[in-house]
């Protein structure tokens, strides 16, 4: 069973995330970001968003530069609406995640269900990594 291990510093995508959600509050940005994971096991890195209300074909998954994007946009009711309380976010988001070791991303694959889209990168192996 892999432990879970948590970096001390923050990756550039990590602080630019929590800049964007600080200020989106107070700016009311169009672009919002949905709770993301990171997880390891022996084999593969793993990458889990929080999404509900969607279907696998509305995301937009792309690996550059190690880092992998996600976006799409989650639209609302077009019913019109007096709310008491509105938590839920809808309209276009994006969120990014600097992988931590090389991925073999011919071999990835995403999985879209109950609410969470999962993203699973196999680990590269040593033949597989490219100097640059």
């Amino acid at each position: 069973m892999p432990t879970v291990v948590r970096k001390s510093t923050m990756s550039l995508a990590e602080s630019r995330r929590e800049v964007l959600h600080a200020i989106s509050w107070q700016v009311y940005s169009s672009v919002w970001s949905p709770p993301t994971d990171l997880f390891e096991s022996e084999e593969a890195l793993v990458v889990r968003v929080e999404i509900a209300g969607m279907k696998e074909e509305d995301f937009e998954v792309a690996l550059e530069n190690n880092v992998l994007l996600i976006a799409g946009a989650r639209t609302d009711s077009p019913e019109r609406r007096a709310y008491h309380q509105m938590e839920i976010r809808f309209g276009k988001f994006a969120t990014s995640v600097a992988l931590p070791a090389p991925v073999d991303a011919e071999a990835a694959h995403a999985e879209y269900k109950d609410g969470f889209l999962t993203v699973t990168l196999p680990k590269a192996k040593p033949n597989q990594i490219k100097v640059k």
